[in-house]
């Protein structure tokens, strides 16, 4: 007899897709496929655990081989949110689907937004363009550390980026500005999110910290998250999870700089026997930040293997009551010559005691599927969006 399933571990490895969903055309992004093209750009990925789970049944990825007696659960999940954004992702995960993407803006923001903002901030702004973050801060930085104005950016996703060295603007003040253009970004300016992006070093030899913030709207009704909380179970939010649902449904919020840090802290509280009901819900951004948005095809590959080799690690501490899960959020493929996000499926693993090990689920319709079934699984309430597949791969 299965034991009720009291927690759920949900690992995000942040832009791992996996092909190009039918609407790729309308974003730019014919033929992504952040895991299939890393690995045939590297001649090859060595990812023995996650495909004992099952990643190899998904699509053919070089270097993973397919496993029949797979131990999870696998398919891949389509994103019925228009957008590619990191907070539409995974809001949709958590069970709201948006009908209609964040805005963007190709040509920078308009004066109806930078005159506030300036105005706010008592200082002009540097930049105001679509630009990699690293390639921006090595433009302007000199004129930065000059001038003291803060350097403002955004990409093909739906973010107002403030980039500061420590030493000019410090970290409280870089913080202080975010808050003051999230209040101007209001209607039809609402973007996803504001970001803080400090560096240090000197001209030449610029390098952003680790002190990154998001600054996000809150999720624009309850979230499978609310629903747990009110439920009775902790939801621990490791890496940016806090920052994505701006603190909404979180009850701890357990910040870490890396993916090294955000598996040593998955690792930890799966040890909690305390927190057996609960939500640990994690984002590893090392792929997005460092390797997918810079085009670093190696890095990424060996973001992947390492991973891959921590696995072991969490699912050795995983009790009869725990689910593991892991998925994506977008893709982000770093062999296309765009550095922004991609319109992608993304993976899903699933595994425990209580889950059949095999089940090929197909392609799933949302992400909010997924939020569905954590629900059915935790028996808590859900939201109105998504169909629970419990019934595929739970034990009976």
């Amino acid at each position: 007899m299965v034991k009720k399933v009291n927690r759920v571990i949900l690992i995000i490895l942040d832009s791992v897709g996996i092909g190009e969903l039918p609407d790729a055309d309308v974003y730019n992004d014919r033929g992504s496929n952040t895991l299939v093209n890393t690995a045939q750009a590297v001649g090859g990925l060595r990812l023995p655990n996650l495909e004992k789970l099952g990643l190899g049944n998904i699509d053919r990825i070089k270097g993973v081989r397919e496993y029949k007696d797979c131990f999870a659960s696998y398919g891949k999940m389509a994103e019925k949110s228009p957008g590619k954004d990191t907070t539409i992702g995974h809001w949709e995960i958590a069970g709201i689907i948006s009908d209609k993407p964040f805005p963007t803006y190709p040509q920078g923001f308009p004066d109806e937004v930078i005159l506030p903002f300036q105005k706010a901030i008592g200082k002009k702004v540097l930049g105001n363009r679509p630009a990699s973050g690293t390639v921006i801060i090595e433009e302007l930085g000199k004129e930065h550390i000059e001038t003291g104005y803060p350097i403002v950016y955004t990409s093909a996703d739906s973010v107002f980026q403030i980039a500061a060295h420590e030493k000019i603007i410090p970290l409280p003040s870089l913080y202080k500005m975010c808050k003051q253009a999230r209040e101007i970004l209001q209607g039809e300016h609402t973007v996803a999110r504001v970001i803080a992006r400090p560096f240090i070093g000197q001209p030449g030899a610029f390098i952003r910290t680790s002190n990154r913030k998001d600054f996000s709207l809150p999720p624009p009704q309850k979230t499978i998250l609310d629903f747990a909380v009110q439920s009775g179970f902790e939801v621990i939010g490791i890496g940016k999870i806090n920052d994505i649902f701006a603190g909404q449904g979180i009850t701890k919020d357990i910040h870490a700089k890396n993916n090294k840090e955000v598996v040593n802290q998955i690792i930890k509280f799966t040890k909690h026997n305390h927190l057996e009901k609960s939500i640990i819900f994690s984002n590893l951004v090392d792929f997005d930040m460092l390797y997918g948005h810079r085009n670093n095809v190696k890095g990424y590959a060996k973001a992947l293997e390492d991973f891959d080799s921590r696995l072991p690690e969490i699912v050795k501490n995983l009790k009869n009551t725990d689910i593991l899960i892991i998925t994506a959020d977008h893709g982000c493929d770093p062999t296309t010559p765009s550095t922004d996000h991609s319109r992608e499926y993304v993976p899903l693993l699933i595994y425990g005691n209580a889950i059949k090990p095999a089940i090929n689920l197909g392609t799933l319709n949302s992400f909010a599927d997924l939020g569905a079934t954590i629900s059915d699984i935790l028996n808590i309430n859900h939201t109105n969006w998504g169909k629970s597949f419990k019934n595929l791969i739970f034990k009976s």
